[in-house]
């Protein structure tokens, strides 16, 4: 029988959706007043900047792309993106495949070790960064940026993908030993295969890391050659002026490859996240 709802449920019930569509409202307003303004001209931004524009600009679009070199950067950021993710999910994986399955004297100190990370504010790495680039020859490069962002994504990626390693059943691996399969192959064949949504949850964060970082970028790199895409945004702002309507369909262009990231891997990175989390 259906219990009775009472004014204090409906009440209740009442504040939880005003809830939460105040904290969508406040999550989505941003973005489309951002995809709005880009859409106008600057005159019409100075009179009313909250207004809607009289005729669409999509030519907004093509001065960002033409203006700051976006498509030379957007390349740059691609290349930085994809390979700290490869670099990183390659590392952490091995790493958490030992810290989760084998059992060894120091395990978990080394674990709790590298998990610190997380705890550690990035600024603070900037002073050694800069000089462990520096003094390596790799300063503005590319390289310099992959390898300092697949560090500095280290102690998350471990705690994802030690977690969703910690809840696959040892019997599977006690099966595969029997069947004679070695260490190599236990990682490979067996334990990585069935890790494959802490593996995208991992490397999802890594990308969008890397992909939205501003501040290594502009400490290790000073050609157009090596900098990212987030670095072009600042292009539109000069002494003088400021190219508003530009600068938001450059950074609408700039979102849009995180955004399309998730909406195509939420799923596996929900599963990963909860799996790990429950199970771990």
């Amino acid at each position: 029988m259906k219990e009775k709802q009472t004014p204090l449920w409906y009440f209740a019930n009442t504040l939880k959706w005003i809830l939460l569509v105040s904290l969508l409202a406040l999550a989505l307003l941003p973005l489309l007043w951002l995809l709005v303004s880009s859409l106008r001209t600057n005159l019409e931004l100075q009179i009313s900047p909250f207004g809607w524009p009289e005729k669409m600009q999509w030519v907004n679009y093509a001065n960002a792309l033409a203006m700051a070199s976006l498509p030379r950067l957007l390349l740059n950021s691609v290349v930085v993106a994809a390979s700290a993710v490869v670099l990183n999910t390659l590392i952490t994986s091995m790493a958490a495949f030992i810290l989760s399955r084998e059992h060894f004297r120091g395990r978990d100190v080394i674990y709790t070790i590298l998990t610190a990370g997380v705890l550690v504010p990035v600024i603070s790495f900037m002073v050694p960064y800069f000089s462990l680039i520096t003094r390596s020859g790799l300063y503005n490069s590319l390289t310099a940026l992959i390898f300092v962002y697949s560090a500095v994504n280290i102690p998350v990626s471990i705690f994802l993908i030690t977690a969703f390693m910690k809840s696959i059943p040892r019997e599977l691996e006690e099966a595969a030993i029997i069947d004679g399969c070695g260490f190599l192959k236990r990682f490979s064949k067996i334990i990585l295969p069935l890790s494959r949504s802490g593996l995208v949850t991992a490397a999802t964060f890594c990308f969008i890391y890397s992909w939205n970082e501003f501040v290594m970028a502009m400490l290790l790199t000073s050609s157009i050659e090596s900098r990212t895409i987030q670095l072009g945004i600042k292009f539109f702002t000069s002494q003088f002026i400021t190219d508003y309507s530009s600068m938001y369909a450059a950074v609408i262009i700039t979102i849009i490859p995180s955004i399309a990231a998730y909406i195509f891997l939420h799923d596996k990175i929900i599963g990963g996240l909860t799996t790990g989390g429950v199970k771990g």
